[in-house]
């Protein structure tokens, strides 16, 4: 999902700021659609801002997206036969030294009704009741996920278990927002979804919550993808741009996978390096056999070795960024790799295609190849502020751990490039609006600043480039797990809709 003109600058920034100034991978390759429920959609990391929680950093892995709100009668349940992963590399070498693996698993309760003398079975997730609480009765299907953590490589590494305050190591999901009657208060309903949990080889508690949010990025796909057909793609082409155009995923949902950990359990021990990387991966087995007769509920028998389908750190990077003919090739690929793809970002091609569209406006391409400033945004990181100590130029979200987080209503939606270092791309909050940051940024911003080169290398890099569509820190909320409620699939309460089917 992305703009056209910001999905095009954005792509390019996302080439050497990589997917964090772009935003959102919603469909960004051609195999990953044919699996929507391990498709990666938006990937966070940030200093909690959270009042008392200064200590802490935020992750957050949103999959299955373009959820609409009223997609019953099976809703938007994770995959229980694929892996979601989020990794953490904390000395620079571009391997995950942490991975926290979640692995779902979905129940069938089988509520039945008599009907006619006969058991049968019925056919909606909820089974009459009101719902409340974690596996509630009148919940039809309950969903639970575990969580290992993993220190060293990934497949070989050593795995414990997380577990709760009571040392169990199963955790509910709630529902998705089927509708308030069948979930009255789904707020507080999934709150009460939120764990406190504790992590093997961590002193310090952390916080965890899987569930269904409002999709929190913002986008004007349709434009975007349409030639970067956007009427105002810079302040200085039109009155109050930034606000202009359609987001189309404002009546959108996402699954979000959400931890919040303390800042000294994913930095490296004994080290004095404040900067982790990190990137969210799905993968799902090397085989399927199909079953020609499913009425076990088992539909597909799958196995082998784990295969990664899906890959997202920086926003928008497979999608605007790397070459159709490599974007499967970079789902499966480790940030090791990337070398592969250096061309994408040291010779952009989304800056190219803003010049032809917009250059009698004055959108002219940076011209200083290979496009080091993007090199440091996306690659490495920006020396002085998220590049480790030693590092090897991957795509990944870059933090620095040591900058103090900005509260709720002090942020800067422009990140690094608005004066507020907590933002994007020293990591990625979710107010901060990277498909504005990356259009500029590739268009070369950060040579205004003599960041990786001259000014005179970016004559449209003072360009207030926008794709019109707006968001900042006053769209989420102060508190974990931050996103929103999602939108529910029916917005009447049941007082309403009673009274509207009673009234002459």
């Amino acid at each position: 999902m992305k703009h056209a003109l910001g999905m095009a600058v954005l792509g390019t920034l996302a080439g050497a700021l990589a997917p964090a100034a772009l935003a959102s991978s919603h469909r960004e390759a051609p195999f990953v659609t044919q699996m929507p429920k391990v498709d990666g959609a938006d990937f966070y990391m940030f200093r909690s801002y959270e009042t008392g929680r200064a200590g802490f950093v935020t992750l957050i892995a949103d999959y299955v997206p373009l959820q609409d709100a009223y997609g019953g009668p099976n809703y938007f349940a994770m995959d229980p036969n694929a892996l979601y992963e989020i990794h953490i590399d904390n000395n620079g070498d571009a391997k995950e030294d942490l991975t926290f693996q979640f692995r779902f698993t979905n129940t069938n309760k089988d509520t039945k009704l008599t009907i006619g003398g006969k058991s049968v079975s019925i056919p909606l997730v909820v089974n009459g009741g009101a719902i409340a609480g974690a596996n509630a009765p009148g919940a039809n299907v309950r969903e639970t996920y575990s969580i290992n953590v993993v220190r060293g490589d990934r497949r070989t590494g050593t795995k414990a278990a997380v577990t709760n305050t009571a040392g169990a190591t199963s955790f509910d999901k709630p529902l998705d927002n089927i509708g308030n009657k069948s979930i009255p208060d789904y707020a507080a309903y999934a709150a009460a979804h939120v764990y406190s949990v504790n992590i093997p080889g961590c002193a310090t508690p952390a916080r965890v919550f899987v569930g269904q949010r409002k999709d929190p990025f913002v986008v004007n796909l349709g434009e975007t993808f349409d030639l970067v057909n956007i009427k105002a793609p810079a302040v200085e082409f039109a009155a109050n741009a930034e606000r202009a155009a359609k987001d189309d995923l404002a009546q959108k949902n996402v699954t979000s996978i959400e931890m919040e950990v303390a800042s000294s359990c994913l930095t490296a021990a004994n080290s004095t390096d404040p900067v982790i990387g990190g990137w969210t991966t799905a993968s799902v087995r090397q085989a399927r056999v199909l079953n020609p007769t499913p009425n076990s509920g088992t539909p597909s028998k799958e196995g082998g070795a784990w295969t990664q389908v899906s890959r997202l750190g920086a926003p928008l990077v497979n999608e605007v960024v790397i070459g159709l003919k490599d974007k499967d090739t970079f789902n499966a690929s480790k940030p090791s790799g990337d070398g592969q793809f250096a061309d994408y970002v040291t010779n952009p091609t989304l800056p190219a295609l803003i010049e032809i569209l917009y250059g009698s406006a004055g959108a002219k391409a940076p011209t200083n190849f290979p496009r080091n400033d993007l090199v440091a945004a996306f690659l490495t990181g920006v020396k002085g502020l998220n590049q480790p100590a030693t590092v090897t130029a991957s795509e990944m979200l870059r933090l620095n751990t040591s900058t103090p987080a900005v509260a709720m209503g002090a942020q800067n939606r422009l990140g690094v490039i608005g004066g507020d270092n907590a933002g994007f791309p020293n990591g990625r909050r979710p107010g901060d609006d990277v498909v504005d940051i990356a259009l500029r940024v590739v268009m070369g911003k950060l040579c205004t600043i003599n960041l990786g080169c001259p000014p005179a290398d970016a004559p449209a890099g003072a360009l207030r480039f926008t794709d019109g569509a707006y968001i900042d820190d006053s769209f989420f909320n102060a508190s974990f797990p931050y996103l929103k409620t999602p939108i529910a699939g029916s917005p009447q309460s049941a007082a309403t809709t009673t009274a509207a089917r009673s009234a002459p």
